[in-house]
């Protein structure tokens, strides 16, 4: 839609100054095989699906009446899965919305806060739409943090890990480096990605009163279409997330949500298994893609960066379009020849493989 300059007279200063956040596709093509916005290519819990019927076979009594504001039996659950107090879990619809209330609660500070230069862009629009001052550190020539360059004056520090899109992981024992060196900052570790490899930061909030660990239901759990996120950090700093959320919007999570979240942390050995299946097609695909030429990042997540030498990216993304394939392309500074491709399910990767093999790259 063209929104003329004198239609954006009603419009706030601000918005009309926002870049706001551009979603993965989510394209109506036949026979398309997605792989451009990192969702899980299985179902989840059958578990969950008995609880979203078991709701709406109960829907005359309850759906009239809100659901529970502190989504108490959610956070229990999360609790027991994490190891975690009660008191130290925090919900939202979605860790977007999640993160939003963390750059609201934290990071509206004098001095900036840090991040990547290639990180999760939602980042840079929350920095814009809540003013937020940010210093942008440039990975190195590895696409891997520097933990020398967050020891600087900040007014907080967020990193995605393993980072998006990159993939890569920061080991545990940088991340406590972070936190020592920035004991007056809040540090946040984005987890979105983390149950595909990598080690959490969750083990490091009893020690830490300044970290704040921000997970998903979206993509291990295969739940992106419920939206339901969550913050583990000590209660103090739970606190602060609460009275923006309650300031904001005191019923964030639907009924429907909350008991299939419920189920799907309660079902620990279905979640397990279905990553693990994720893992080895993404370790399968990537040595397919290595025999073709291209160059993978080190991957713990449910998606690879991979670039092909001999041929252009963005090309490459369009030609796989053309055949309904769609994968994500970044025309950004750093990364404009890498392309992000999502784990689907071993037919799904062997159909990207066999179409690159013998009609792309032929």
């Amino acid at each position: 839609m063209n929104i003329t300059t004198e239609q954006m007279r009603f419009w706030s200063p601000e918005v009309r100054e926002l870049e706001p956040y551009t979603p993965g596709e989510q394209p109506k093509i036949q026979n398309l095989l997605k792989l451009n916005t990192n969702e899980n290519p299985y179902p989840p819990s059958p578990k969950v699906v008995e609880a979203v019927q078991a709701v709406l076979a109960n829907s005359a009594n309850v759906l009239r009446l809100y659901p529970d504001p502190d989504a108490t039996t959610l956070k229990q659950a999360i609790a027991t899965q994490q190891h975690v107090p009660v008191a130290n879990v925090f919900v939202g619809n979605g860790s977007d919305e999640v993160l939003a209330h963390i750059f609201k609660a934290f990071f509206v500070q004098e001095l900036p806060v840090l991040y990547p230069d290639i990180t999760y862009s939602f980042y840079p629009v929350y920095s814009q739409f809540f003013g937020v001052k940010t210093k942008i550190l440039p990975l190195n020539d590895d696409f891997e943090i520097r933990v020398e360059d967050y020891k600087q004056p900040n007014g907080g520090i967020i990193i995605t890990n393993p980072n998006a899109p990159t993939s890569i992981e920061l080991g545990i024992a940088a991340i406590e480096q972070i936190l020592q060196a920035n004991p007056d900052s809040v540090v946040v570790i984005d987890e979105a990605y983390v149950d595909f490899g990598a080690e959490s930061a969750v083990k490091l909030v009893e020690k830490y009163d300044n970290l704040v660990v921000c997970q998903t239901t979206s993509k291990s759990r295969s739940l992106a279409g419920l939206r339901v996120g969550f913050a583990i950090a000590q209660p103090h700093l739970i606190a602060a997330l609460e009275a923006v959320k309650n300031s904001f919007n005191s019923y964030p999570i639907d009924r429907f949500a909350i008991a299939a979240a419920v189920a799907s942390f309660e079902d620990q050995e279905y979640f397990e298994a279905q990553n693990e299946k994720v893992i080895a097609s993404r370790e399968k695909l990537v040595a397919q893609l290595a025999e073709l030429g291209f160059k993978v990042l080190p991957s713990s997540a449910n998606f690879i960066f991979a670039s092909l030498p001999s041929k252009d990216a963005a090309e490459l993304a369009s030609e796989l379009r053309e055949r309904g394939i769609i994968v994500r392309y970044f025309n950004k500074p750093r990364i404009n020849q890498f392309l992000r491709i999502t784990i689907g399910t071993d037919e799904q990767n062997q159909r990207l493989v066999d179409t690159l093999k013998k009609d792309i790259l032929a």
